[in-house]
């Protein structure tokens, strides 16, 4: 096992902070997670031998704590998303730079088994694309409502920033994609919200395609289409599988045996070798800070051009 970059603080004690708290103490770690009502401007100087920060607060607070890092040299793992404006984006660029080499984004979906295949085969002969994620938002988690949540907030919240790993994931697979209409559906009690959204993406001499995001599917459903010509491949990540199928044969499935986890793991498996700058897994997406830019960008885009054309008639409770 690789020795940890001395202790690493955590700082949200929600339930994703707890997740990464826990991973790391198994990774070897030496941690100390922070709630973030008890942060302040001195917590990371007063702690001996930090070496390394996790970021699992609100959206709207990542730029204060990304530039605090990088003015005490301290690579960070944030989590996604990191911006909802093209200049908020900038900025945190920015500001993480003296850093960005060490740290990383939480985008755990580049480490999902099928994501992995698809990015290690030949996808140029790819011309259209759909990804889909959508769930119940009141079914999210026990004793939890969405009015109280991060999520409900007219600035930083609504379904693209929430579920934003499919245009991450769509653009890790084509890098040439730029954003086209953005639409969504909002909900008369949260103005400024969306509750379903679809982004439009398209590349240069191909694919094109689309992202559809949503709180109100009453099933689960995380899957994506690569439509090629030489081959149609469905991916349903929840199962998790991919489905090929090429002229004059029947379907070829390829099943995934893995725990959710295991992608938080091996993300922060990386993460602690960057912040003690030791090489990383193999992984061709590994969403290292300063690779990141141009997804934190799209995202930004899309939440800000977001067109929002009608309402939901949803009881949120």
């Amino acid at each position: 096992m690789s020795p940890a970059p001395g202790t690493v603080a955590v700082i949200g004690a929600g339930s994703i902070g707890k997740r990464h708290a826990g991973n790391l103490e198994r990774l070897g770690a030496e941690v100390r997670l922070i709630p973030y009502r008890e942060f302040s401007a001195e917590t990371l100087r007063r702690i001996p031998g930090l070496g390394a920060v996790v970021i699992a607060t609100a959206t709207q607070i990542r730029l204060d704590l990304i530039a605090q890092c990088a003015e005490l040299g301290l690579p960070f793992y944030a989590e996604k998303p990191l911006a909802w404006t093209p200049a908020q984006a900038e900025a945190i660029h920015a500001a993480a730079a003296p850093v960005a080499e060490r740290s990383m984004v939480g985008f755990m979906m580049r480490y999902h088994p099928a994501v992995l295949d698809l990015a290690r085969r030949d996808l140029s002969q790819v011309y259209s694309f759909s990804f889909e994620i959508g769930h119940d938002v009141r079914q999210w988690r026990p004793n939890w409502r969405f009015g109280d949540s991060y999520a409900a907030l007219p600035e930083g919240g609504g379904v693209l920033l929430d579920l934003c790993h499919e245009l991450d994931m769509a653009l890790a697979l084509f890098p040439g994609l730029e954003l086209g209409r953005c639409d969504s559906l909002g909900h008369a009690e949260y103005p400024g919200v969306d509750f379903a959204t679809t982004a439009q993406l398209a590349a240069p001499g191909g694919p094109m395609g689309q992202v559809e995001m949503d709180y109100l599917s009453p099933v689960s459903t995380r899957r994506a289409v690569l439509r090629g010509l030489d081959a149609r491949v469905e991916i349903d990540f929840l199962r998790p599988v991919v489905v090929e199928s090429r002229p004059g044969a029947g379907p070829v499935e390829t099943p995934y045996g893995f725990d959710r986890n295991d992608m938080f793991l091996d993300a922060m498996r990386d993460f602690l070798a960057l912040a003690r700058g030791a090489a990383p897994s193999d992984n061709p997406l590994l969403p290292r800070f300063d690779r990141m830019r141009r997804s934190t960008a799209l995202i930004a885009e899309a939440w800000s051009s977001r067109q929002i054309g009608g309402t939901v008639a949803i009881d949120m409770g």
